[in-house]
């Protein structure tokens, strides 16, 4: 927020110093702020503006989460009340600020916890009503508020209502508006500047998968650069990135929210502010004034009290035109060497090594007192860490629970401090002063939080393809010794027998290959059978013949073997699965003694998650699938394939680690030397096999949160 801007000037002649005080005087507008007051009503704090002249419409307001505030604007109102700063300390209400800037007052509600509000306008007076806190489903049955541009939701809702629409135009004057179109005006809104951007976040809401996207819009030429929106737990998170020199503005009319962003006007006749300084601004021009004057300037334009210690003394020319007023101050001060403690509305000046001898002092005080504070001893239920664990994070004794950790090995207790852990219950009991009893209870607040559960499926799945192909002969030859029986065929290596009185068959018997001129047949690894095709030529008389056999073989497979680990594991925490075999084989150990050992062949998943604020999730993964291979003399060979890696896959996805892809052929000729290379008969001399193989592994892995997969259920 920015004050007005009001000069100081001040002149004075040598020797004789003079003070003057000139206060840029804004134009009073018709209506004037003249007192705020509080009170209690039926438990509600309720704050009383009177007005010299009735407002005409309600001010628009806004509330902010953290720090906990509500923020009212009146346009065309100047403060008459004399004060900026008005302190209630009742109830929720802390205290109350009125600024004027720009032809308006706003007045800043300081609130020690969030809430929702109403406003009544009565004759010449604004009556502001705080809803008490945690009454959001009393408020849910109350009139909705005539206030157009109240962020937070004034209702507690239990559903998820989706965003309709995310839209960006360009305004007249040149600024972006980014237009958020929700499901109902009871929407909460959690606006706050983070870093160089804007961070908004809409309460309880969904996000469908169209909107979901990253807009560029740094064509319209407004300080908006970029629009990113996404899902996050219950709320959709939206980061805006603008440039420059910008400010900001939002308001909520009914299902509509708007963010405006425009280039902030600089003028370059005045200074430009310096980074943490935001006091109202000032211009001062002394020639020789005493310091102590100086700062009694100060004090009467900023209403600060001033404590001047007495060995401040000198005296100081300058001039600071359009300069907040804290910067001025700090110039000055760095000016005379002097330094500045704050307490409240009351500021010590005085010289620096002064105020650190002090500050020396009140240090080596507390430190004394914490020597001598009685020690309590206070146990501390822990719900989701285990107190052993929490008992190494807070000390670097290894002593776990059977002693405490005192002395200068404690990391967050005092010097006198212990800490036991007991595991029966999970408390934690830590004896020490009332502070850090204290700021363990906070610590601990912290530390003991549920952790998000992950599941990861992997999918292995390995495919393999087969071909293979084989072509042989066999020549041989033989005498029948029955001169009245004829082949009249060979088969399968079945000779069919046929009477030459009756032309009968009558007996059939095996073909006596075992004076084969050519044996080569078809032969390949694993096939037990293949196709065979004889043929028989005999003589006139029937007492020779000649047998050619043809063999060929052709095969063709494939084969998938899926393996499906799965597991579930906590968010950072390392997890592993294994399913498999292990076979022993012997080891010579240096004594010459033999020993058996055993050498793993597992399918295995290790794998450590870490979801990030974005709902993402990391994955560090170790996946090993192996195999019994070939036995050798020494023992069993494993065949194994390995990926590790680390990968980031969104909630729910699916993402191919990697892959192992291996090929292998094989064309093998067996042949007669001579004969095998004659053309065409050739083929009677040799044989040919040909095999291929492929073989492909792939990992698919999947994570979901376990809070997803239940909410998905519902």
């Amino acid at each position: 927020m920015m004050g007005i801007n009001r000069s100081i000037l001040a002149k004075a002649h040598w020797g004789v110093a003079l003070g003057g005080l000139l206060l840029s005087s804004a134009a009073w507008a018709q209506a004037r702020i003249e007192s705020v007051t509080g009170g209690q009503q039926s438990g509600s704090e309720v704050i009383r503006v009177e007005l010299s002249e009735p407002l005409a419409a309600d001010p628009t307001g806004f509330v902010v989460q953290s720090p906990a505030r509500i923020a009212l604007d009146f346009p065309g109102v100047s403060n008459a009340s004399g004060k900026s700063l008005v302190d209630f300390n009742q109830g929720n209400l802390r205290s109350a600020n009125i600024v004027e800037a720009s032809g308006r007052s706003r007045l800043v509600l300081n609130l020690k916890t969030a809430t929702t509000y109403r406003v009544q306008r009565q004759g010449k007076s604004l009556l502001i009503l705080l809803d008490p806190a945690g009454a959001s489903a009393a408020a849910a049955n109350a009139a909705p508020s005539p206030v157009a541009n109240v962020f937070e939701s004034k209702t507690a809702s239990s559903d998820v209502a989706p965003i309709q629409g995310v839209d960006f135009r360009r305004g007249s004057d040149g600024s972006g508006r980014v237009v958020v179109s929700l499901s109902n005006s009871q929407t909460g809104v959690d606006l706050r500047q983070e870093g160089k951007g804007l961070t908004v976040d809409f309460l309880r809401t969904a996000l469908p998968e169209n909107l979901r996207r990253k807009l560029d819009v740094a064509d319209f030429g407004t300080p908006v650069q970029t629009i990113t929106t996404h899902q996050q737990g219950d709320r959709v998170r939206m980061r805006i990135e603008p440039v420059g020199e910008w400010e900001h503005s939002a308001y909520q009319s009914d299902n509509q929210f708007v963010l405006e962003v425009r280039q902030k006007k600089v003028d370059t006749s005045k200074l430009t502010q310096g980074p943490g300084y935001s006091g109202e601004k000032l211009s001062l021009n002394f020639q020789n004034i005493e310091v102590r004057s100086l700062l009694q300037v100060i004090a009467d334009f900023t209403n600060f009290n001033i404590v001047t210690s007495d060995t401040v003394t000198g005296a100081l020319t300058l001039r600071l035109k359009d300069v907040p007023w804290d910067q001025a101050l700090q110039i000055i001060m760095d000016a005379k060497g002097l330094g500045m403690r704050k307490s409240g509305s009351v500021l010590w000046i005085a010289p620096k090594d002064e105020i650190d001898a002090r500050t020396k002092r009140d240090y080596e005080a507390a430190m004394e007192i914490q020597k001598l504070e009685p020690l309590r001893t206070q146990g501390f239920q822990l719900n989701y860490a285990k107190a052993a664990d929490i008992l190494l994070q807070i000390t670097t004794s290894t002593g776990g629970g059977a002693g405490g950790a005192t002395g200068a090995s404690t990391r967050f207790l005092s010097s006198r401090g212990s800490a036991i852990s007991e595991p029966r219950t999970n408390q934690l009991f830590v004896t020490d002063t009332p502070t850090k009893l204290e700021e363990m209870k906070a610590l601990l607040t912290t530390l003991d939080v549920p952790v998000r559960q992950v599941m990861i499926e992997a999918r292995i799945v390995e495919a393999r393809d087969t071909f293979g192909k084989s072509l042989g002969v066999r020549l041989g030859g033989g005498a029948l010794n029955s001169r009245n029986q004829i082949s009249t065929g060979i088969v399968n290596r079945k000779e069919f027998k046929v009477d030459q009185t009756t032309g009968a068959v009558t007996n059939t018997f095996e073909t006596d290959f075992s004076k084969n001129f050519v044996n080569l047949p078809a032969n390949v690894s694993g096939v037990n059978s293949v196709g065979q095709l004889a043929f028989s030529v005999f003589n006139s008389a029937a007492t020779r013949f000649l047998s050619l056999e043809l063999s060929a073989m052709e095969a063709d497979g494939d084969g998938k073997i899926i393996s499906n680990p799965r597991l579930v594991t906590a968010d950072q925490n390392k997890a592993l699965i294994e399913q498999g075999t292990e076979y022993p084989y012997s080891v010579t150990a240096p004594n010459g003694a033999t020993t058996i050992s055993f050498k793993k062949a597992v399918l295995k998943l290790e794998v450590i998650p870490q979801i990030t604020p974005e709902g993402d999730i990391i994955l560090d993964l170790d996946v090993n699938k192996d195999s019994r291979g070939e036995t050798t003399t020494q023992g069993v060979a494993i065949d194994t394939k390995h990926i590790k890696t680390q990968v980031l896959v969104e909630n729910g996805g699916t993402v191919v680690i990697g892959g192992i892809f291996e090929m292998e052929e094989t064309n093998q000729v067996n042949k007669i030397p001579l004969f095998g290379d004659l053309p065409v008969l050739g083929h009677l001399f040799r044989n040919t096999t040909k095999a291929s193989s492929k073989r492909e592994m792939l990992v698919f892995i999947t994570p979901k949160m376990l809070n997803q997969i239940r909410n998905a259920g519902k």
